[in-house]
């Protein structure tokens, strides 16, 4: 497996795609330009945006054709790794990238709202397909950023390029809105999924053995990222993934505390916890009642 090629700064991302520094802090890169390279696993200190072009075929998703194919947007977050591994092969890449050190934004309102935008931490397969019209805007912001860069500094430039990045990211918020509800039918069997899932956990052994199931461990079973089940969830039911896990545990505790002979304890440990004081405090606070208290008002 190859080293880790760490981007820490947008000169070195700039000299590995071969294009010139015209500013210390944020690049727009034309992929197109850079020449043929190979694939690099990557950790990344700065942000990045690539506007993919689409041309390698139909999209699938769960199965299912997708219509809007021409071209994504994938967003990567300081510490994050591109992990691809490379192949030996080299490829054109195309299309465009916007790259910028967290520096660039620091003491601005995008930088205190940066970590509002969730879709950083999704991962590549669930990247934000665009229609032409959505795409035309992402080009927009994207050669305003790019006219700035090629204007003589003054007092007005950061203002301006930070803008238009704050401008794409909430643009990128409602084209994401709009992807979840054009997968809906998707997106509902993906909610379905992930009740079974949960319903399976808590009837096998698993509680005892790993513990109270995260929204990280059901993201894992169900191939996608934290953040973008918990979106996803949010926008298809209007209750986290948490809040879902937390309803399914008090259900599956009423179950267990109407069963006969079964003490508070022994029904904590059942559902995963380690402490029974964790799971009496968790109960009341959810159902008003100790499990004692419940189980002699049913």
């Amino acid at each position: 497996m190859d080293n880790i090629l760490r981007i820490e700064h947008v000169h070195q991302y700039n000299t590995l795609m071969g294009q010139k520094t015209l500013h210390p802090l944020i690049s727009i890169i034309d992929l197109s330009k850079s020449g043929p390279i190979r694939h690099l696993r990557k950790y990344m200190g700065i942000y990045v945006i690539f506007l993919k072009d689409v041309k390698c075929g139909d999209i699938k998703y769960g199965k299912q054709n997708y219509d809007y194919q021409d071209g994504t947007l994938m967003f990567v977050a300081p510490g994050q790794v591109i992990d691809i591994d490379n192949n030996g092969e080299y490829f054109q890449p195309n299309g465009k990238a916007l790259i910028f050190h967290p520096d660039l934004i620091r003491g601005t309102s995008l930088g205190q709202r940066i970590r509002e935008y969730s879709f950083f931490s999704y991962e590549s397969n669930e990247a934000l397909h665009l229609s032409d019209e959505e795409r035309q805007i992402v080009t927009d912001c994207l050669n305003k950023i790019e006219t700035e860069l090629n204007h003589s500094v003054d007092k007005h430039s950061k203002m301006l390029i930070v803008s238009n990045i704050e401008l794409l990211l909430n643009y990128s918020v409602r084209f994401y809105d709009r992807q979840f509800i054009t997968r809906s039918h998707i997106n509902h069997s993906l909610l379905t999924r992930f009740e079974t899932l949960l319903n399976d956990y808590f009837e096998s052994d698993k509680p005892q053995k790993i513990g109270l199931p995260t929204v990280k461990y059901c993201a894992d079973q169900l191939n996608l990222s934290p953040g973008y089940l918990g979106d996803l969830i949010k926008k298809e039911s209007g209750k986290s993934a948490q809040e879902h896990i937390q309803l399914k545990l008090i259900d599956k505790a009423k179950e267990k505390i109407l069963e006969p002979g079964k003490t508070a304890s022994e029904i904590a440990y059942e559902l995963g916890f380690k402490h029974p004081q964790h799971f009496s405090r968790m109960f009341k606070s959810e159902t008003g009642y100790t499990p004692n208290k419940y189980k002699t008002l049913s």
